[in-house]
């Protein structure tokens, strides 16, 4: 229980798919002069490093966000990439972010941000980098049920959970539908793996059945070696902002053009 650590995994295909959505989401939403709130119910540690251990033991961070750059899948002006870049320029060069770092990237001084994050040395570590949001050493999902609706009311919700407890597939649309009526102009984002055994497809049915008007991503990827079962990555967003059903698209079309 609470065995998953993000440092061997960081910056791989799945990422590359979540954080580009997360950010083109987030560049939009902070154009508008209004201020807005961001939630993680699974922050992680929020800064990781390419030249870690963790990440040579893996090489996934190779074949996906190093790979992408070098080979240019994404335009130099991606919102992803120029969160990357700002980030390295204050941490690293060998460093990528998180989820966390990557909303900082967007957020102005009169938007807020809650992160939660279980695993105590995860959260040790977002400790270390998060001092622009208030962070909450719990579960996710009470956080998020206990700051919606949030103030400013405006806002995103991005739910990334390490799906170690198969439970969690049945648990999370109950949530998900708790959340968003109390918080309906909420946008809630949740990541989940595209798995050999297809367990995340009865989640999906059910959200997909709750809420028909949401938008689906999903992209393909070769497994990250042999035997393992994820072999792609999928967003569902509840009340998209504009245009990120057409950033979608484009992920969607890179990805089978390159992974």
């Amino acid at each position: 229980m609470l065995s998953y650590q993000h440092a061997y995994h960081a910056g791989n295909l799945a990422d590359l798919h979540k954080h580009a959505l997360l950010a083109s989401a987030l560049d939009y939403l902070t154009q508008k002069p209004k201020p807005l709130t961001y939630l993680e119910t699974h922050s992680g540690r929020g800064l990781y490093r390419l030249d870690g251990v963790e990440a040579h033991k893996t090489g996934e961070a190779n074949a996906g966000i190093l790979r992408a750059e070098a080979d240019g899948w994404l335009p130099a002006d991606h919102p992803l990439l120029e969160a990357v870049a700002k980030v390295r320029r204050a941490y690293g060069a060998n460093t990528y972010p998180g989820s966390p770092l990557i909303a900082a990237q967007f957020l102005r001084f009169e938007d807020r941000a809650h992160l939660a994050e279980l695993h105590p040395a995860e959260f040790a570590a977002l400790e270390q980098v998060a001092g622009f949001a208030s962070l909450h050493h719990r579960d996710g999902f009470q956080m998020a049920q206990a700051v919606t609706p949030p103030t400013p009311r405006r806002g995103m919700l991005l739910i990334d959970p390490a799906y170690e407890v198969k439970a969690e597939y049945a648990t999370i649309p109950r949530a998900v539908g708790q959340i968003s009526r109390k918080w309906n102009v909420g946008v809630i984002a949740l990541w989940y793996p595209i798995l050999t055994d297809k367990r995340h497809l009865p989640m999906l049915e059910a959200l997909q059945d709750a809420h028909p008007e949401a938008l689906r991503s999903e992209v393909g990827f070769a497994p990250a070696r042999p035997g393992h079962s994820m072999v792609g990555s999928g967003m569902w967003v509840l009340n998209p902002p504009y245009g990120l059903a057409e950033e979608a698209e484009r992920l969607e079309a890179m990805f089978q053009r390159h992974a």
